[in-house]
């Protein structure tokens, strides 16, 4: 088994796992084989084609692999899955047809030497064996010939991405300018112009409005939207009544299990029967407690055969006991070697117990666990409780139930979401797969409720209704997000002009103070800090100041307007960075150089080769 997955991590190895491909990551394959090829397609590739069941497949993979990152189900977006899974699978067929137009290949000897190098097909001597070869082969259904394809294939493949990957260039000088812009450093000072301090002084006209209607209306939509009504279920909120005393027991039969424990407890008795057993029974237990050996008074005092032997009964089986086994496994809790029990009353009369010797584990007494077995025992009927009502409210679903009939009857609150969207939800429930099934063709077209959708670690049903498609907004119903636009556009522009005055003004630092403005000093800062935003560090180093001067930096911000003054801009002598690392550094670079050159050569084989994408059977794949 090693031997197999360490193969499987090595390259011939990949050609047999199915992976899915994003954007960036070429070499992995996502076909299989051991079956028929489905005639089916979902794209049309040049001259090749992508199969149904290798998307599927590919969508699979890329699933469980998303799923082992993330707890909640319900925050994968299948939309975007099947979308990079498509691109990455035409991405791979792309460039296997410019490598085989190439003429990219490998020989058949190569193939034969790669494949007798690896563990696999190696006996115990580290030789090549035919056998395993064959076996290989026969259990994954497939040829010789139609593994040497698929090695070839692959082969071709690494050499036109390192071809291209590879030969991305970036001169060390590059790297240690780039190095040297971090340990760059000034001090500044900053003042912030909120465009919202400028909103009362913007006057807009319907003219103002209609212009910038008529050049965005493409883009002034309204978002598909629902109105949903929900239930929403977690194990959380099931309220569990106290637990029984046999529930309590079964918890604690279960950890015995889960320890893999027995009870290898040998045990003696002393039986009492007759009408005046009890009394007996007291008065034994009475010269037990004084100290009187419990072997030689059960051979004088029970009325049991084993009474000759001491009392001894051998390991102790509570099957043994028929319907008496709890009472006697319950008086013998927690028991050492020595203990003596109190006379108890089975339908045998009455009964002494010993333990007489112990070569099992030391199992702790139920009473000492009581707590944490409490704890297992509420939570087990929680999830089971839990289990039932999901059950029983998919059923209602299905059987056309009303959300309001079922919230009724299953005494769940109901909630609802006014407004529901499709894009940018932002609601008490935005995960994908809720969207997802709040807007299904179906689900919309009959009003129903859906069947339960795992949300985290509970379920949500919903019943969507008055659904609203996206569409252009009309001139009036548009007005308003376009009244919000142009007012912070114009109110941005006059805090800029404010800024750009102000900026005019600054030309050392006893400038600052003088100005009409407060300014935050920031103190000395380097291209890292965190008390400027993205664009303001940008701003920040963009212009140097003169000597025994400052610069002054108006431009336009997130927030409106922002004035940045800076003295002059200082650059460490020693760098923090090792040979080594500038080497390292300059190597990541060069391959995120490659990976853009790429996927620039892909957007060109999209114009050499044509790609046509078989929409219906992409949505019947999506489930759509």
């Amino acid at each position: 088994m090693d031997k197999l997955r360490d193969f499987l991590k090595s390259w011939p190895g990949r050609i047999l796992l199915i992976l899915c491909l994003s954007p960036l990551a070429l070499l992995g394959v996502e076909s299989y084989f051991g079956g028929n090829v489905d005639p089916n397609q979902i794209a049309q590739v040049g001259e090749a084609s992508v199969g149904l069941s290798e998307y599927q497949t590919a969508v699979n993979s890329r699933r469980s692999e998303v799923l082992e990152q993330v707890e909640d189900a319900s925050l994968l977006n299948e939309d975007v899955l099947h979308e990079q899974v498509l691109k990455g699978l035409i991405d791979r067929t792309l460039l296997e047809q410019q490598a085989g137009k190439l003429g990219m290949t490998v020989s058949d000897d190569t193939i034969n030497r790669l494949l007798r190098q690896e563990e696999i097909f190696q006996d115990a001597e580290g030789n090549f064996s035919n056998d395993q070869f064959s076996n290989f082969l026969r259990q994954r259904g497939m040829t010789k010939n139609q593994l040497f394809a698929e090695f070839r294939n692959q082969l071709s493949l690494d050499q036109l991405n390192a071809s291209i990957v590879g030969t991305a260039v970036y001169p060390m000088q590059a790297v240690s300018q780039l190095i040297d812009l971090q340990l760059e450093s000034r001090n500044v000072w900053v003042h912030r112009f909120n465009w919202q301090d400028y909103a009362d002084k913007v006057k807009l006209s319907k003219a103002d409005i209609q212009s910038y209607y008529d050049a965005n209306k493409d883009t002034l939509k309204s978002a598909a939207m629902v109105d949903l009504a929900y239930i929403q279920l977690s194990p959380q909120t099931i309220k569990v009544d106290e637990v029984t005393a046999e529930e309590l027991q079964q918890q604690y039969e279960a950890y015995k299990q889960s320890i893999a424990a027995t009870d290898e407890r040998k045990v003696s008795q002393i039986l009492f029967t007759g009408k005046d057993a009890k009394t007996r029974a007291d008065k034994v237990k009475a010269r037990l407690n004084k100290g009187e050996a419990f072997a030689a008074l059960a051979k004088a005092e029970s009325d049991d055969p084993s009474g000759e032997t001491g009392g001894d009964i051998g390991r102790f089986n509570p099957s043994v006991f028929g319907s008496d086994a709890d009472t006697v496994q319950e008086a013998l809790e927690g028991l050492s070697v020595g203990d003596v029990t109190a006379p108890i009353k089975t339908s045998f009369g009455y009964q002494i117990f010993t333990v007489t010797e112990d070569n099992g584990k030391k199992i702790p007494s139920l009473d000492s666990m009581r707590e944490e077995l409490t704890a297992k025992a509420k939570e087990y009927k929680r999830q089971e409780i839990y289990a039932d009502k999901v059950t029983s409210i998919n059923d209602l679903a299905a059987d056309g139930f009303s959300i309001e009939d079922i919230a009724q009857q299953e005494n769940v609150s109901l909630k609802r979401i006014k407004d529901y969207r499709k894009v940018n939800n932002k609601s008490a429930l935005p995960q994908p797969v809720v969207v997802k099934q709040a807007f299904d063709e179906f689900t919309i077209q009959d009003q129903a409720v859906t069947a339960g959708v795992e949300v985290g670690n509970g379920t949500v049903w919903l019943q969507p209704s008055n659904y609203r498609p996206t569409k252009t907004l009309a001139l009036a119903n548009a007005t308003p997000r376009i009244t919000q636009i142009l007012r912070q556009q114009k109110a941005t522009a006059l805090a800029l002009k404010d800024a750009k005055a102000l900026a005019a003004g600054i030309k050392t630092p006893a400038d600052i103070s003088k100005q009409s403005v407060s300014f935050q000093a920031l103190g000395e800062i380097n291209r890292q800090t965190t008390q400027l935003t993205d664009k303001e560090r940008g701003l920040a180093f963009s212009q140097q100041a003169a000597d025994n001067g400052v610069v002054a930096i108006a431009s336009e911000t997130e927030m409106g307007a922002t004035l940045l003054v800076g003295d002059r801009i200082k650059t460490e002598q020693q760098s923090p960075l090792s040979d080594m690392q500038r080497a390292q550094t300059a190597s990541i670079i060069r391959d995120n150089l490659g990976q853009d050159q790429l996927q620039d050569y892909l957007d060109y084989l999209r114009m050499v080769y044509t790609v046509e994408i078989n929409e219906s059977n992409m949505a019947n794949a999506q489930g759509r």
